[in-house]
């Protein structure tokens, strides 16, 4: 009988490290493949949609293509060191990363690089910079961290809640000077959600929702063109050749792509049509080209990544790493939240508010801070299933 038990537990072991050998074991190959089909179908779209703008700006067809690559190769050597680094270190420097985001942002606004009345960037030679993309990732890193110290604390404490509040209102007041409305409605849905999710009583985040949309719309009635895009988003076609532009054309788009869309590089509304083609409003030259099978086949990619990220989480808090698991969830709020907005406003749901979609869109920090979130997602996931796998070995050597 011992020898049979000894056979038996022997056999588990070899094949156990058997497949624990295999790397796609160690890496959930789903959300990896839908990542790196978004960036291929991302940089097909740009190289597409960037075209005319490219020769207006710069009489180089290829001019936003070569920055997108170049963008891409530095975003490529990050994910690398990123994958290489322990969460652990992540948390531990997660203040020191929160300073970096206020003193990149205060030097945005000191610098003054403005464009189309925003001084959102940093200029270091050719490249732009822009602090509150990887803003978002470093504030949800010091949330997680928060949450993992003093998830007894906030059920008790309403000060406790309101500490990371503060941090956030603080970071929107950078952002709104830059101005970038946009990235404060992240913060705002992600900060929100992660205390719901982890333990912040109902009546607590009642109370600062109800002060933060007081607030929200106060900065909406103070800014005429804020009311405005509100005003048009619900009748575009009152003003189509005014306020009512950039929708019109949008949802134009959405109509020529009928089924299975004109074809790569058949886009009408690009050539100068469309305001924003290769950035914000890049899937509607998507859906222009690829039509709506091809539209569907993008969401679906991208409902892939959110849902599969917060399903790292879980599985990450199932074995009590707390802090990858609190990231993960954010991470995937972040991503859903952002997708919903810019889908939202491309179409018609939404007012009209600039929200890169991520890894389509382009814009090189925009596009560093979600490849690098999703990496730190496979970071999670590594070690999640790592723990798992040494945790079923010392079960099954006892």
């Amino acid at each position: 009988m011992r020898v049979l038990k000894a056979k038996t537990t022997n056999h588990l072991l070899k094949s156990h490290k058997k497949k624990s050998s295999h790397i796609d074991v160690l890496y959930d190959r789903l959300f990896f493949w839908s990542v790196l089909g978004l960036i291929c179908i991302g940089f097909i779209i740009i190289s597409s949609g960037s075209i005319p703008i490219g020769i207006r700006l710069m009489n180089d067809p290829y001019y936003f293509i070569k920055r997108v690559i170049i963008y891409y190769s530095i975003t490529f050597l990050l994910s690398v060191v990123t994958l290489r680094i322990p969460i652990r270190i992540w948390q531990n420097y997660n203040f020191i990363m929160l300073l970096y985001s206020c003193t990149t942002l205060i030097i945005a606004l000191i610098l003054n690089n403005s464009t189309n009345g925003a001084s959102r960037w940093i200029m270091l030679g050719s490249l732009c910079i822009q602090p509150a993309e990887l803003s978002k990732l470093f504030f949800i890193c010091y949330l997680s961290n928060y949450l993992t110290r003093k998830s007894k604390e906030i059920r008790a404490h309403f000060w406790d809640i309101s500490k990371p509040i503060i941090i956030m209102i603080l970071l929107a007041i950078l952002l709104l000077a830059q101005p970038d409305f946009g990235s404060i409605i992240i913060l705002f849905i992600t900060t929100l959600s992660i205390l719901f999710l982890f333990g912040a009583k109902l009546w607590q985040l009642t109370l600062i929702f109800v002060s933060n949309i007081f607030l929200i719309a106060l900065l909406i009635v103070i800014k005429p063109y804020r009311i405005q895009r509100i005003l048009t988003f619900w009748d575009p076609w009152k003003d189509p050749f005014g306020n009512g532009y950039q929708l019109t054309q949008s949802l134009m788009a959405f109509g020529r792509g009928k089924c299975f869309g004109e074809g790569l590089g058949n886009s009408i509304l690009k050539l100068e049509y469309l305001p924003e083609a290769h950035t914000d409003f890049i899937f509607s030259i998507l859906a222009e080209e690829l039509g709506y099978f091809g539209a569907i086949l993008v969401l679906f990619m991208l409902f892939i990544i959110v849902f599969r990220a917060m399903t790292i989480g879980y599985s990450a808090l199932n074995i009590n790493h707390r802090f990858s698991g609190i990231l993960a969830c954010s991470i995937s709020i972040w991503f859903g939240s952002q997708i919903f907005i810019n889908i939202g406003t491309v179409s018609g749901i939404l007012p009209t508010k600039g929200l890169t979609l991520p890894f389509i869109s382009y814009g090189g920090s925009s596009f560093l801070a979600t490849v690098i979130a999703s990496m730190l997602l496979l970071r999670i996931d590594f070690e999640t299933r790592l723990s798992k796998d040494q945790a079923f070995l010392k079960s099954t050597k006892k």
